[in-house]
């Protein structure tokens, strides 16, 4: 172990030492590199929504076809599908995150429409939900096989993965000045690029590219047999490829190739 990971291990266990026996925490198991960044894309976002007014949230985000309203609404009802797969991991039984993909639309509908104040608790009460859902589940439970809404089964650690790269991006969707992709941590950066690469490779369509990071020691990926070569920061590199911009990229072969969706 390094020594960053044993002055880490050491501090949780003296922080565990003072809270004492009554304190709760995640299971051993847990994926706890995961669990901390989606609860720092928690604050991420919870710090980008205090900034907007009740006005500002009838406006256009940054997504393409979303107000802010329906993206708030959207990132709250997601803890709470998230919650449910923690209940399908938990007791074995069942509990997928919606009934269809007409209701999982509904749903942000209606969402978007309550007043803003609701909106706001919307997302704060089931953020704190999903955030006791995980801290109580035990070790095994993390192993356990789910099925996400696109239909993939998974462990359900991977419920922790999937509301980082929600909280994450869509704080910076939220477009009120709060932050951007260059606030987003290094490591996480570098495995939300590798979310959307595995995400084309799954379907198929993973163009041959060569990403260029110019603050990283290596390429965030590279193009077997050639391929047009993308340069910019591992934060341009991972706007552009989640459909975000283009910003402050070049490309060897001119013009920057059109990309497949992500999600």
């Amino acid at each position: 172990m390094n020594g960053a990971g044993t002055a880490l291990d050491e501090a949780r266990a003296a922080l565990r030492a003072r809270q004492g026996a009554g304190a709760r925490y995640d299971a051993d198991g847990a994926p706890h590199t995961e669990l901390a960044w989606a609860r720092a894309g928690t604050a991420f976002f919870a710090r980008a929504l205090t900034e907007l007014s009740d006005a500002d949230l009838s406006a256009p985000s940054l997504l393409p076809g979303w107000d802010r309203r329906a993206l708030i609404a959207h990132v709250g009802y997601n803890a709470r599908a998230l919650t449910r797969l923690c209940t399908w991991g938990r007791t074995g039984t069942e509990c997928p995150m919606y009934a269809s993909p007409r209701q999982r639309a509904e749903e942000i509908a209606r969402g978007a429409t309550l007043p803003a104040r609701a909106l706001r608790s919307l997302f704060a009460h089931s953020e704190v939900h999903l955030n006791v859902e995980w801290r109580d589940l035990p070790g095994p439970a993390w192993d356990a096989s789910v099925v996400t809404a696109q239909g993939r089964t998974v462990p359900l650690r991977e419920t922790a993965w999937m509301r980082t790269r929600e909280v994450w991006v869509h704080a910076v969707d939220l477009g009120g000045g709060g932050g951007g992709f260059r606030d987003v941590p290094p490591g996480l950066l570098d495995r939300l690029a590798a979310d959307v690469l595995a995400a084309w490779e799954r379907r198929g369509e993973r163009p041959a590219l060569t990403l260029a990071a110019t603050d990283r020691d290596a390429p965030l990926a590279v193009a077997p047999g050639g391929g047009p070569t993308v340069t910019g920061t591992a934060a341009d590199l991972t706007r552009w490829l989640t459909g975000r911009g283009t910003r402050r990229l070049t490309c060897d072969h001119g013009e920057l190739p059109r990309l497949p969706r992500w999600l």
